[in-house]
């Protein structure tokens, strides 16, 4: 532009030029570039005989971006991507200023125009092509404006589309580091899973290396004790031999105990017949479990027992009381259980008179059966052949044999593989010997299942019979079930 001299200044108008601005300063016919530097910052760009332009900075950071996608984690690419996004948010912001400045260069372009024009009507000669020139250099600068904005409107369309395509891959990026997150918990949740149950087998299987270990030491002890005594069998020692004399010496004075016990009684008996001379009926048989009592008449002037009323008693021998054996009016009666260690008393009435026949002394147990209840308590189930007698008061029909099973909480009786009772301990079962029957009676007993069901079973043996029922009634009191026959639990007073 051509300068203006101090004498042309003074003969101008003053107020006919318009001011401008002081802080408009055309150093370029261009807008300063900018480009992503190190840690995605918005850096300008200093002088550079190559000077990229927005579309080659955009492109080449979208390659970098691609090119490193492949070799970043989620993590890293979700951090680049955000910082992607917010260099856009920069770049865009950067955009709008440069709008505004833009458009504040073509509103001081065009004042300055207007006061050239207006000046130019005010000069003449040599100062009006200087004032012609400059008007035509401040229209070249408003086409070079315009094509500035134009590169910048473009420059904006893709930074735009840089910013959506940021933000769609910074939408990605989340959803893929949620994904994979889940995916990693779902994986630790597998392996802890994994562990806990490894855990779990492996202490299982310590548990059982211990117990076989403990089970492999018990039977190495037991082969070592059954060692040791197959040596001491075949090596006899004075210990084993005073064990053996003490045993046997043992065995003798029980023997003789027992002799002892029947000289007594068989002495009290002869003694009893010898103060009642009179006495037309006695008591006769083994007064022990396993036997059979039975009133035989003694004298001519007897009368016959089937014309007379019996009735058997049990009597305390300690105290005295007397309890009425419900069903008890046979002249035969086989001792159960429940008369160990109690005097048997018979009261036979004929004609109004009453005659009372008692034995000699307490019933004895019979020998080896406690150990052997002991031994059938440890099974859950314990099986006996039998024969049904009667049912329900009748006589039964078959004779075929029957199994008896005598369990922990309830007994049933069977025929092969058809269940003909079962029933649980309860208040209404009923158990004891049978109250009669003859000579048999002591290898049967009378079970009432339930009211209305009830059986007389005979056994193989009277051992065999007494084992079933000491067996039912401990199993039966360990239900909190008091087991025995009719009436049994009514004591009488003497």
């Amino acid at each position: 532009m051509t300068r203006v001299s101090r004498d042309f200044g003074d003969t101008m108008q003053k107020d006919a030029v318009p001011a401008v601005s002081a802080d408009v300063i055309f150093n370029s016919s261009r807008f300063p570039n900018y480009k992503i530097g190190a840690n995605n910052q918005i850096v300008e760009s200093k002088d550079d005989p190559k000077v990229l332009s927005m579309k080659e900075v955009v492109a080449r950071e979208t390659a970098q971006l691609l090119e490193q996608q492949n070799r970043l984690s989620v993590r890293d690419l979700a951090s680049k991507f955000e910082k992607g996004l917010a260099a856009a948010a920069k770049l865009s912001e950067e955009n709008r200023l440069r709008e505004a400045a833009s458009l504040e260069k073509h509103v001081l372009l065009k004042k300055l125009r207007d006061a050239l024009e207006s000046l130019k009507g005010r000069v003449a000669g040599r100062n009006k092509d200087d004032v012609e020139e400059a008007i035509s250099m401040v229209e070249a600068l408003a086409v070079q404006l315009t094509q500035r904005e134009g590169e910048l409107l473009q420059e904006k369309a893709e930074v735009k589309k840089l910013a959506n395509f940021l933000k769609q891959a910074s939408e990605d990026a989340k959803k893929l580091v949620d994904e994979e997150r889940a995916f990693a918990r779902a994986e630790i949740e597998t392996a802890r899973a994994t562990v806990q149950r490894v855990e779990g087998a492996l202490q299982e299987q310590e548990r059982l290396s211990r117990a076989s270990g403990k089970q492999d030491l018990e039977e190495l002890m037991k082969e070592v004790q059954e060692a040791r005594r197959i040596i001491m069998l075949h090596q006899p020692s004075k210990v084993m031999d005073m064990e053996l004399e003490l045993r046997a010496l043992r065995a003798q004075l029980a023997e003789k105990s027992k002799h002892s016990l029947l000289l007594q009684k068989e002495l009290a008996r002869s003694k009893r017949v010898v103060e009642n001379g009179s006495q037309i009926f006695e008591l006769d048989g083994h007064e022990a479990l396993g036997s059979y009592l039975r009133i035989q008449p003694c004298s001519d002037n007897a009368p016959e027992l089937f014309k007379c009323s019996i009735q058997w008693y049990r009597v305390s021998a300690e105290f005295g009381k007397k309890e009425l054996i419900s069903g008890a009016t046979k002249s035969v009666y086989a001792p159960e259980p429940f008369d160990v260690g109690r005097i048997l008393q018979a009261d036979i009435v004929s004609e109004g008179q009453q005659i009372t026949l008692t034995t000699a002394g307490p019933i004895d147990p019979a020998a080896g059966l406690g150990s052997y209840v002991e031994a059938l308590v440890r099974k859950h189930d314990v099986e006996f052949n039998v024969v049904v007698t009667q049912m329900n008061g009748a006589n039964y029909p078959s004779e075929s044999i029957h199994v008896l099973h005598v369990g922990k909480m309830r007994i049933k009786l069977c025929k092969g593989k058809t269940t003909i009772a079962k029933e649980y301990y309860s208040s209404a079962m009923q158990l004891c010997g049978v109250r009669g029957a003859g000579n048999a009676a002591a290898q049967a007993l009378f079970w009432q299942a339930k009211k209305g069901l009830s059986f007389v079973i005979a056994f193989e043996s009277d051992r065999q019979r007494n084992a079933a029922i000491m067996l039912a009634r401990r199993f039966a009191f360990d239900c909190n079930i008091m087991l025995a026959g009719p009436d049994d639990r009514a004591p009488l007073g003497t």
